[in-house]
């Protein structure tokens, strides 16, 4: 039983708590992340001479570069579940493109949820949290509603020759018929003489901009910082983007894929069924039940769409920068820019995403910290989407987050102070094919556990590819060195048994 006297202390407490919440809020960092739907290291500042990326670049230039970042999981939704919950895919089982969030893990306090209870207000708009396949995001992080836009959309009418809703807008849009593999397929790519706000991601940084306005009149009346979610779509296909960044680059000498061909000795569930899987779902690109392969023409235009269209997103973001800067923002704004995860143009014969390889796991990460980060500086620390959780509490001034989710990620704010600094020696991802594919990434190799969950443990199939001797991850040599594939296996059993895939 709790005596008045004592009741009166706890109030008191209570109060002095209240109080100061929102005062040490108005003190508090600004957060704007930007989300880029698909977007792989293929970046100016992180050395491909055929990017043409100006933006991003100034954008790396003013913080730190992550040269050796890794997605939790090649997919859409799980990958931004990861970062929202700070917690791998393995001890939440969502792993799928239409996994239930507050179904699975109904008590959760997202990033942007965390910040709100501490006086932010959190907003987000574009590709956010994944909306489609059943999907339907999570209005529970926001402040307000959240602004969705398109993600799969035409300018161009030979683009939908049919003129009825496409096969990948039925999924995107939540759109359900008997079999939606039976509606007609959309183009991949397009490019009409528009504007760039034609097109969600032009639409997306108006907002932004608009939004920036709003939010630094809120800071003068009331000193209420923001945590600000912007999300773009493209690359993500199709490769829509206006005429004039098709125009930046030159087709006939952008790079090929050199090696078009599964690796050697690699079990089945490592490689994409059908060669190329989501890409099909796109005409001139043979259609799924075709046994015809993409062609070095076709193949060449796909990468030209996939470069035009960064191109297109790295001139949105540019603008919101800008805005950001324009308003004198800056300096009291955490910045992070985050690609969901990586992407295939053709390697191993793959496209787009859903492997455990390097080419679907590697990501851009950057972060502006003003008064932590210096500018043109990068970092070799392997990170994951889950350490952005963490390091941007410890950013913000809030304490460690705790869940109840499993938080998974470490904060990287001692290697934000000093790029050779360490605090993980190995990165974690995973993918779900015939089973589970376990990944441990280290500086020099990747191991894959393959496993299936009714089959007893270690009776498994492994990956083991030396990036050092094999960067292009051409031959599985996990027979050939027994003695690292133990030492992965070591690390690999520290991580608790993955939840079932739901």
């Amino acid at each position: 039983m709790i005596r008045p006297a004592s009741l009166l202390i706890v109030v008191c407490i209570l109060i002095g708590v209240a109080g100061p919440v929102h005062a040490e809020a108005e003190s508090r960092p600004n957060v704007l992340m930007i989300l880029v739907d698909d977007l792989k290291p293929n970046l100016g500042c992180y050395g491909d001479a055929y990017a043409k990326s100006p933006h991003l670049d100034e954008l790396a230039a003013r913080g730190m570069r992550f040269d050796a970042a890794y997605c939790n999981q090649a997919v859409c939704a799980p990958s931004r579940f990861t970062l929202m919950l700070g917690s791998h895919s393995t001890s939440t089982g969502l792993y799928g493109l239409g996994s239930p969030l507050r179904k699975l893990v109904p008590d959760a306090v997202t990033l942007p949820q965390y910040f709100q209870r501490h006086g932010y207000r959190t907003e987000s708009m574009g590709k956010v949290f994944h909306i489609g396949h059943g999907n339907h995001g999570d209005p529970d992080s926001f402040s307000v509603p959240h602004h969705h836009e398109k993600v799969i959309e035409y300018v161009d009418p030979e683009s939908t020759p049919s003129g009825k809703l496409t096969r990948e807008e039925a999924f995107f849009t939540n759109h359900r018929v008997a079999d939606n593999n039976s509606l007609p397929r959309g183009a991949a790519f397009e490019s009409p003489d528009v504007e760039d706000n034609a097109y969600a991601d032009g639409r997306i940084a108006e907002l932004a901009g608009e939004r920036l306005r709003h939010a630094k009149q809120r800071q003068q009346a009331d000193g209420t910082p923001f945590f600000m979610v912007v999300g773009f779509a493209r690359p993500h296909l199709p490769f829509s983007a206006p005429k004039k960044y098709w125009d930046m680059h030159d087709r006939a000498s952008l790079p090929m894929p050199v090696v078009k061909r599964s690796p050697l000795d690699s079990p089945i569930e490592a490689g994409k069924p059908n060669g190329q899987g989501e890409i099909r779902n796109y005409f001139p690109v043979p259609d799924k039940n075709s046994p015809a392969a993409i062609d070095d023409q076709l193949t060449r235009t796909l990468i030209h769409g996939y470069y035009a269209s960064t191109s297109y997103v790295d001139a949105q973001i540019g603008k919101v920068v800008a805005e950001l800067d324009r308003l004198e923002l800056s300096d009291d704004t955490i910045i992070v820019l985050w690609g969901d995860h990586g992407f295939h143009l053709g390697d191993h014969g793959y496209w787009t995403k859903h492997t455990n390889y390097e080419q679907a796991t590697r990501i851009p990460m950057f972060i502006v910290a003003p008064g932590v980060t210096q500018p043109n500086s990068q970092t070799g620390q392997l990170t994951e989407t889950v350490d952005i959780y963490p390091t941007l509490a410890e950013l913000a001034g809030l304490p460690a987050p705790n869940g109840p989710q499993s938080i998974d990620g470490v904060s990287m704010v001692p290697v934000l102070k000093d790029g050779d600094a360490r605090v993980r020696d190995h990165a974690y991802h995973v993918f779900p094919r015939f089973g589970l594919g376990r990944a441990i990434r280290t500086s020099r190799y990747r191991l894959v556990e393959w496993s299936k969950p009714a089959v007893p443990e270690r009776e498994a199939t492994y990956e083991l590819f030396d990036l050092e001797a094999d960067p292009n991850e051409t031959r599985n040599v996990a027979n050939e060195q027994p003695k690292v594939l133990s030492s992965l296996l070591e690390i690999l059993d520290d991580y608790p048994r993955p939840c079932p895939n739901s």
